[in-house]
Protein backbone atom coordinates (compact mmCIF):
# COMPACT_ATOMS: atom_id res chain seq x y z
CA UNK A 1 0.00 0.00 0.00
CA UNK A 2 2.99 2.21 0.79
CA UNK A 3 4.56 2.05 -2.72
CA UNK A 4 0.64 2.07 -4.32
CA UNK A 5 0.42 5.82 -2.68
CA UNK A 6 4.02 6.72 -3.52
CA UNK A 7 3.02 5.88 -7.03
CA UNK A 8 -0.22 7.93 -6.99
CA UNK A 9 1.69 10.98 -5.66
CA UNK A 10 4.33 9.91 -8.53
CA UNK A 11 1.30 10.11 -10.74
CA UNK A 12 -0.27 13.46 -10.22
CA UNK A 13 3.31 14.73 -10.38
CA UNK A 14 4.17 13.14 -13.99
CA UNK A 15 3.74 16.82 -15.85
CA UNK A 16 7.11 17.63 -14.28
CA UNK A 17 9.15 14.37 -16.48
CA UNK A 18 9.45 14.25 -19.88
CA UNK A 19 9.16 10.95 -22.09
CA UNK A 20 11.96 9.91 -24.48
CA UNK A 21 10.98 9.06 -27.61
CA UNK A 22 10.18 5.56 -28.28
CA UNK A 23 12.71 2.60 -29.48
CA UNK A 24 11.03 1.73 -32.70
CA UNK A 25 12.36 -1.85 -32.66
CA UNK A 26 11.19 -2.50 -29.02
CA UNK A 27 7.82 -0.89 -30.25
CA UNK A 28 7.47 -3.35 -33.05
CA UNK A 29 8.45 -6.63 -30.80
CA UNK A 30 5.47 -5.61 -28.45
CA UNK A 31 2.92 -4.91 -31.23
CA UNK A 32 3.97 -8.66 -32.57
CA UNK A 33 2.97 -9.56 -28.86
CA UNK A 34 -0.16 -7.57 -29.42
CA UNK A 35 -0.47 -9.80 -32.83
CA UNK A 36 -0.48 -12.96 -30.70
CA UNK A 37 -2.36 -11.31 -27.58
CA UNK A 38 -6.07 -14.12 -27.72
CA UNK A 39 -9.18 -11.98 -28.41
CA UNK A 40 -8.04 -8.52 -28.87
CA UNK A 41 -9.68 -6.67 -31.63
CA UNK A 42 -8.31 -3.24 -31.10
CA UNK A 43 -4.73 -1.31 -30.13
CA UNK A 44 -4.05 2.38 -29.82
CA UNK A 45 -1.00 4.25 -28.44
CA UNK A 46 -0.58 8.05 -28.23
CA UNK A 47 2.60 9.06 -27.18
CA UNK A 48 3.25 13.23 -25.82
CA UNK A 49 -0.18 13.51 -27.73
CA UNK A 50 0.44 11.97 -30.73
CA UNK A 51 -0.64 8.91 -32.10
CA UNK A 52 2.14 6.12 -32.73
CA UNK A 53 0.24 3.12 -32.91
CA UNK A 54 -3.32 1.72 -34.33
CA UNK A 55 -3.95 -1.58 -34.73
CA UNK A 56 -7.31 -3.90 -35.24
CA UNK A 57 -7.85 -7.42 -35.94
CA UNK A 58 -10.58 -9.28 -37.47
CA UNK A 59 -13.14 -6.89 -38.94
CA UNK A 60 -12.65 -4.17 -36.29
CA UNK A 61 -12.26 -0.38 -36.42
CA UNK A 62 -10.57 2.05 -34.44
CA UNK A 63 -14.09 4.58 -35.34
CA UNK A 64 -17.34 1.81 -35.25
CA UNK A 65 -18.22 1.85 -31.28
CA UNK A 66 -17.87 -1.25 -29.68
CA UNK A 67 -19.29 -1.99 -26.27
CA UNK A 68 -16.62 -1.00 -23.72
CA UNK A 69 -18.69 -3.07 -20.96
CA UNK A 70 -17.46 -1.89 -16.99
CA UNK A 71 -15.09 0.22 -18.53
CA UNK A 72 -18.57 2.93 -18.73
CA UNK A 73 -18.53 2.71 -15.03
CA UNK A 74 -15.13 5.33 -15.35
CA UNK A 75 -17.05 7.19 -17.88
CA UNK A 76 -20.09 7.75 -15.64
CA UNK A 77 -17.79 8.53 -12.38
CA UNK A 78 -16.34 11.10 -15.16
CA UNK A 79 -19.76 12.38 -15.37
CA UNK A 80 -20.27 12.57 -11.57
CA UNK A 81 -17.56 14.58 -11.00
CA UNK A 82 -18.26 17.07 -13.88
CA UNK A 83 -21.68 17.36 -12.05
CA UNK A 84 -20.00 17.60 -8.62
CA UNK A 85 -17.65 20.48 -10.10
CA UNK A 86 -21.17 22.49 -11.67
CA UNK A 87 -22.66 22.69 -8.47
CA UNK A 88 -25.50 19.87 -9.05
CA UNK A 89 -24.71 18.12 -5.82
CA UNK A 90 -21.32 17.22 -3.54
CA UNK A 91 -19.71 13.86 -3.73
CA UNK A 92 -20.73 13.33 0.27
CA UNK A 93 -24.47 13.84 -0.18
CA UNK A 94 -26.39 11.37 0.73
CA UNK A 95 -28.39 9.90 -2.13
CA UNK A 96 -31.46 9.51 -0.65
CA UNK A 97 -32.09 13.43 -0.79
CA UNK A 98 -32.00 13.30 -4.07
CA UNK A 99 -33.80 9.90 -5.34
CA UNK A 100 -36.74 10.15 -2.74
CA UNK A 101 -39.37 8.35 -3.32
CA UNK A 102 -37.45 6.14 -5.38
CA UNK A 103 -36.48 4.18 -2.83
CA UNK A 104 -38.45 1.66 -1.57
CA UNK A 105 -40.36 1.85 1.46
CA UNK A 106 -39.03 -1.87 2.84
CA UNK A 107 -34.89 -0.96 2.58
CA UNK A 108 -32.47 -1.06 5.36
CA UNK A 109 -32.38 2.42 6.97
CA UNK A 110 -28.49 2.45 6.22
CA UNK A 111 -29.27 3.13 2.58
CA UNK A 112 -30.31 6.56 4.01
CA UNK A 113 -26.85 6.58 5.20
CA UNK A 114 -24.89 6.49 1.43
CA UNK A 115 -22.95 9.11 -0.16
CA UNK A 116 -22.12 9.59 -3.89
CA UNK A 117 -18.88 9.31 -2.81
CA UNK A 118 -19.50 5.50 -1.40
CA UNK A 119 -20.96 4.59 -5.14
CA UNK A 120 -17.79 5.62 -6.66
CA UNK A 121 -15.81 3.77 -4.72
CA UNK A 122 -17.89 0.64 -4.75
CA UNK A 123 -18.29 1.09 -1.17
CA UNK A 124 -22.34 0.98 -0.53
CA UNK A 125 -22.10 -1.64 1.98
CA UNK A 126 -24.89 -3.32 -0.38
CA UNK A 127 -24.83 -7.07 -1.55
CA UNK A 128 -23.09 -7.10 -5.17
CA UNK A 129 -25.09 -7.14 -8.78
CA UNK A 130 -22.65 -8.14 -10.09
CA UNK A 131 -21.23 -11.85 -10.76
CA UNK A 132 -23.90 -14.57 -9.57
CA UNK A 133 -26.44 -11.82 -8.74
CA UNK A 134 -26.32 -10.14 -12.12
CA UNK A 135 -28.92 -11.88 -13.94
CA UNK A 136 -31.14 -11.88 -11.27
CA UNK A 137 -31.03 -8.00 -11.09
CA UNK A 138 -31.25 -7.23 -14.63
CA UNK A 139 -34.06 -9.90 -15.03
CA UNK A 140 -36.37 -7.81 -12.34
CA UNK A 141 -39.18 -5.39 -13.05
CA UNK A 142 -37.22 -1.98 -11.59
CA UNK A 143 -33.42 -2.48 -11.72
CA UNK A 144 -32.95 0.29 -8.37
CA UNK A 145 -35.61 -1.24 -6.53
CA UNK A 146 -33.91 -4.28 -6.79
CA UNK A 147 -30.21 -3.09 -6.19
CA UNK A 148 -31.10 -0.25 -3.03
CA UNK A 149 -32.90 -3.81 -1.54
CA UNK A 150 -30.20 -5.94 -1.37
CA UNK A 151 -28.81 -6.77 2.48
CA UNK A 152 -26.07 -4.93 3.77
CA UNK A 153 -22.79 -7.10 3.86
CA UNK A 154 -20.90 -3.94 5.35
CA UNK A 155 -21.39 -0.69 6.69
CA UNK A 156 -21.56 1.96 3.91
CA UNK A 157 -17.95 3.51 3.80
CA UNK A 158 -16.36 -0.21 4.54
CA UNK A 159 -14.92 -2.74 2.30
CA UNK A 160 -14.96 -2.81 -1.18
CA UNK A 161 -17.57 -4.64 -3.13
CA UNK A 162 -17.95 -4.42 -6.43
CA UNK A 163 -20.92 -3.76 -8.01
CA UNK A 164 -22.51 -2.95 -11.01
CA UNK A 165 -25.56 -1.52 -9.27
CA UNK A 166 -23.53 1.57 -7.79
CA UNK A 167 -22.64 2.66 -11.42
CA UNK A 168 -26.38 2.58 -12.26
CA UNK A 169 -27.69 4.22 -8.79
CA UNK A 170 -25.35 7.16 -10.37
CA UNK A 171 -26.83 7.03 -13.52
CA UNK A 172 -30.19 7.39 -12.25
CA UNK A 173 -28.86 10.29 -10.36
CA UNK A 174 -27.49 12.19 -12.66
CA UNK A 175 -30.94 11.97 -14.94
CA UNK A 176 -32.86 12.96 -12.32
CA UNK A 177 -30.76 16.09 -10.83
CA UNK A 178 -29.72 16.99 -14.50
CA UNK A 179 -33.10 16.63 -16.25
CA UNK A 180 -31.44 14.94 -19.13
CA UNK A 181 -30.57 11.45 -20.11
CA UNK A 182 -27.10 9.70 -19.42
CA UNK A 183 -26.61 9.40 -22.71
CA UNK A 184 -27.57 13.26 -23.63
CA UNK A 185 -24.65 14.41 -20.39
CA UNK A 186 -22.17 11.51 -22.03
CA UNK A 187 -22.36 13.43 -25.41
CA UNK A 188 -22.88 16.89 -23.81
CA UNK A 189 -19.90 16.68 -21.59
CA UNK A 190 -17.55 14.43 -23.25
CA UNK A 191 -18.91 13.79 -26.40
CA UNK A 192 -19.38 17.15 -28.12
CA UNK A 193 -16.13 18.41 -26.52
CA UNK A 194 -13.83 15.87 -27.66
CA UNK A 195 -15.39 15.26 -31.01
CA UNK A 196 -17.06 11.92 -30.97
CA UNK A 197 -20.44 10.57 -31.03
CA UNK A 198 -22.32 8.20 -27.93
CA UNK A 199 -24.83 6.10 -29.31
CA UNK A 200 -27.95 5.18 -28.04
CA UNK A 201 -27.63 2.48 -25.32
CA UNK A 202 -29.67 -0.40 -23.11
CA UNK A 203 -32.07 0.94 -20.27
CA UNK A 204 -33.74 -0.35 -17.70
CA UNK A 205 -37.70 -1.33 -17.45
CA UNK A 206 -37.96 2.14 -16.27
CA UNK A 207 -36.17 3.91 -19.31
CA UNK A 208 -32.74 4.68 -17.60
CA UNK A 209 -29.52 4.24 -19.15
CA UNK A 210 -27.66 1.31 -17.75
CA UNK A 211 -24.91 3.08 -15.49
CA UNK A 212 -22.25 0.81 -15.43
CA UNK A 213 -22.37 -2.13 -18.63
CA UNK A 214 -22.95 -2.28 -22.19
CA UNK A 215 -22.08 1.66 -23.16
CA UNK A 216 -20.74 1.63 -26.71
CA UNK A 217 -17.60 4.39 -27.38
CA UNK A 218 -15.09 3.86 -30.48
CA UNK A 219 -11.40 2.97 -30.06
CA UNK A 220 -10.83 6.00 -31.27
CA UNK A 221 -13.39 8.04 -28.99
CA UNK A 222 -11.63 6.05 -25.89
CA UNK A 223 -8.22 7.20 -26.90
CA UNK A 224 -9.93 11.29 -27.11
CA UNK A 225 -11.02 10.64 -23.24
CA UNK A 226 -8.12 9.22 -21.96
CA UNK A 227 -5.72 11.62 -23.50
CA UNK A 228 -8.02 14.57 -21.98
CA UNK A 229 -7.49 12.68 -18.31
CA UNK A 230 -3.61 11.80 -19.19
CA UNK A 231 -3.80 15.85 -19.44
CA UNK A 232 -5.42 16.57 -16.04
CA UNK A 233 -8.96 16.86 -17.63
CA UNK A 234 -7.67 19.48 -20.72
CA UNK A 235 -8.18 19.71 -24.16
CA UNK A 236 -6.16 22.54 -25.42
CA UNK A 237 -6.94 25.48 -23.14
CA UNK A 238 -10.32 24.25 -21.73
CA UNK A 239 -11.12 22.10 -19.01
CA UNK A 240 -13.65 19.31 -19.93
CA UNK A 241 -13.25 16.84 -17.17
CA UNK A 242 -12.44 18.36 -13.33
CA UNK A 243 -8.81 18.50 -12.57
CA UNK A 244 -9.78 17.75 -8.66
CA UNK A 245 -11.58 15.36 -9.43
CA UNK A 246 -9.12 13.11 -11.48
CA UNK A 247 -6.77 14.05 -8.39
CA UNK A 248 -9.20 12.72 -5.76
CA UNK A 249 -10.25 9.61 -8.16
CA UNK A 250 -6.59 8.38 -8.40
CA UNK A 251 -6.33 8.03 -4.83
CA UNK A 252 -6.11 4.71 -3.55
CA UNK A 253 -9.21 3.99 -1.30
CA UNK A 254 -9.55 0.36 -1.36
CA UNK A 255 -8.54 -2.91 -2.98
CA UNK A 256 -10.24 -5.93 -4.33
CA UNK A 257 -10.69 -8.62 -2.54
CA UNK A 258 -10.95 -10.57 -6.21
CA UNK A 259 -8.36 -9.17 -8.28
CA UNK A 260 -5.61 -7.75 -5.78
CA UNK A 261 -6.16 -4.80 -7.73
CA UNK A 262 -6.53 -1.03 -5.89
CA UNK A 263 -9.56 1.24 -6.88
CA UNK A 264 -10.17 5.26 -6.43
CA UNK A 265 -13.02 6.51 -7.69
CA UNK A 266 -14.44 4.81 -10.87
CA UNK A 267 -10.85 4.16 -11.92
CA UNK A 268 -8.10 1.31 -11.01
CA UNK A 269 -4.86 2.39 -9.85
CA UNK A 270 -1.47 0.00 -10.39
CA UNK A 271 1.95 0.13 -10.94
CA UNK A 272 3.77 -1.09 -14.33
CA UNK A 273 7.64 -2.41 -13.52
CA UNK A 274 8.13 1.33 -11.55
CA UNK A 275 5.36 3.60 -13.59
CA UNK A 276 2.65 4.36 -11.44
CA UNK A 277 -0.82 4.02 -13.72
CA UNK A 278 -4.90 4.25 -13.64
CA UNK A 279 -6.27 2.39 -15.57
CA UNK A 280 -10.14 1.74 -16.58
CA UNK A 281 -11.27 -1.73 -17.14
CA UNK A 282 -14.41 -3.40 -18.76
CA UNK A 283 -15.20 -7.66 -19.34
CA UNK A 284 -13.46 -9.18 -22.07
CA UNK A 285 -10.24 -6.62 -22.25
CA UNK A 286 -11.88 -3.31 -22.71
CA UNK A 287 -9.09 -1.15 -21.28
CA UNK A 288 -7.64 2.23 -21.13
CA UNK A 289 -4.25 2.31 -19.15
CA UNK A 290 -2.77 5.89 -18.53
CA UNK A 291 0.55 6.72 -17.28
CA UNK A 292 1.52 10.37 -17.10
CA UNK A 293 4.83 10.41 -16.52
CA UNK A 294 5.66 8.52 -19.25
CA UNK A 295 2.86 10.82 -21.30
CA UNK A 296 1.18 7.66 -22.12
CA UNK A 297 -2.43 6.71 -22.91
CA UNK A 298 -2.58 2.97 -24.55
CA UNK A 299 -6.33 1.66 -25.48
CA UNK A 300 -6.73 -2.16 -26.09
CA UNK A 301 -10.87 -3.24 -26.88
CA UNK A 302 -11.31 -6.98 -27.19
CA UNK A 303 -13.94 -9.68 -28.16
CA UNK A 304 -16.50 -9.17 -25.46
CA UNK A 305 -18.52 -12.20 -26.56
CA UNK A 306 -16.01 -14.85 -24.73
CA UNK A 307 -16.50 -17.03 -21.42
CA UNK A 308 -14.91 -15.62 -18.18
CA UNK A 309 -11.77 -16.45 -17.66
CA UNK A 310 -9.62 -16.00 -14.47
CA UNK A 311 -7.31 -13.72 -14.51
CA UNK A 312 -7.93 -12.52 -17.82
CA UNK A 313 -7.11 -8.74 -17.34
CA UNK A 314 -3.49 -10.06 -16.61
CA UNK A 315 -2.86 -10.81 -20.41
CA UNK A 316 -3.67 -7.32 -20.98
CA UNK A 317 -1.24 -6.32 -18.60
CA UNK A 318 1.06 -8.28 -19.57
CA UNK A 319 0.70 -6.68 -22.90
CA UNK A 320 1.16 -3.40 -21.04
CA UNK A 321 4.18 -3.81 -19.13
CA UNK A 322 5.91 -6.79 -21.79
CA UNK A 323 5.15 -5.63 -24.65
CA UNK A 324 4.73 -1.83 -24.69
CA UNK A 325 6.46 -0.18 -21.97
CA UNK A 326 9.97 -1.51 -23.15
CA UNK A 327 9.65 0.70 -26.37
CA UNK A 328 9.07 4.09 -23.92
CA UNK A 329 11.65 5.70 -21.20
CA UNK A 330 11.91 8.61 -19.01
CA UNK A 331 14.68 10.74 -19.22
Amino acid sequence: MRRTVLASALLLAARSARAADPDNALLARGLAMADATPDLRTLLIAHRGMRVAARTWRGASLERPTNIKSASKTIVATLVGIAAARGLFSLDDRIALILGRLIPQDADPRVGKITIRHLLGMRAGLQSTSGANYGRWVSSRDWLAFILSRPFTDEPGGQMIYSTGNSHILGVILARISGQTLRDLTQAWLGTPLGFSVPAWSRDPQGYYFGGNDMAIAPDALLAFGECCRNMGRRGDREIIPQGFLVEAWKPAVRSTFSGQLYGLGWWIGEAPGEPMVFAWGYGGQMIYLLPRLELTVVMTSDVDVPRVPGQVFTRHALLTQGILPAFRAT
